[in-house]
């Protein structure tokens, strides 16, 4: 069997959406964007979180069913040059979320994503559900669609609360860990600053940041990690080998 060494398209897009800090929420009608404060993927639908006075809500509420566009930017967590990592376009159909209902659905979401933003609803937020059409993600690799079937079985990266601190922490205190690791890296890449730039289950990815260019290369672990305790173990056995076969994704 081929090793798994990065994930797929539909866990990436869980994984971005999980995480964000916020989103842009363009609705036919509308006018300008609004500002979405959360996006929950469930099944084939995506519940946002938007300010009450979101004209995309007035629309939602008045003409049920009505054209919109999800944006999700995936950033880095650390200071890099350039630290968009992917681009999410969800499309889909708007829909009103009755007032009475969205205090409980927020405490639902909030048992599989926790997010005190959660807590604004009734208090200056409101939820609006997006019934989902179409999804596409934007990578360094290229572009992707995603079959909303596929997104609606897919899970977000069991890491995805952790990574952010996982990084800062390599990039912090590890610089002896990232030379390791960055040996593993084709000598002809390191012409340039080794920088972590995404961690998952199944390895982690660097950005090399040249003087007048950046590339992406990923380094898979043996296996996938199931547990946060054997992340810290999988890195070590990833630096202790550079004699192994690399895998790269530029």
């Amino acid at each position: 069997m081929a090793t798994i060494v990065a994930p797929c398209d539909a866990e990436m897009i869980q994984t971005a959406c999980r995480r964000a800090q916020g989103g842009t929420l363009s609705v036919d009608g509308s006018g300008a964007p609004d500002t979405v404060a959360m996006i929950h993927l469930f099944e084939g639908d995506a519940f946002l979180l938007v300010a009450d006075d979101a004209p995309a809500l007035a629309v939602a509420v008045d003409t049920d069913e009505s054209s919109a566009v999800v944006e999700v930017i995936d950033c880095a967590p650390l200071p890099l040059r350039e630290r968009v990592r992917s681009l999410v376009w969800l499309t889909g159909s708007l829909h009103e979320v009755p007032t009475d209902l969205q205090r409980e659905l927020a405490v639902e979401i909030a048992g599989d994503h926790p997010d005190e933003r959660l807590l604004d609803v009734g208090h200056g937020c409101s939820m609006v559900r997006m019934a989902l059409e179409t999804a596409v993600i934007a990578t360094a690799v290229g572009a992707g669609a995603v079959d909303i079937d596929d997104l609606a079985c897919a899970e977000p990266d069991m890491f995805w609360a952790y990574e952010n601190d996982w990084l800062a922490h390599l990039e912090s205190d590890h610089a002896d860990l990232i030379h390791q690791l960055a040996r593993r890296i084709p000598p002809a890449m390191r012409c340039g600053r080794v920088r972590p730039l995404r961690l998952d289950r199944f390895g982690l990815t660097f950005r090399i940041e040249s003087a007048d260019s950046d590339s992406d290369v990923r380094l898979p672990f043996s296996r996938p990690v199931s547990r946060i305790a054997d992340l810290s173990a999988a890195l070590q056995a990833l630096a202790l080998h550079p004699e192994l076969d690399h895998q790269s994704f530029c």
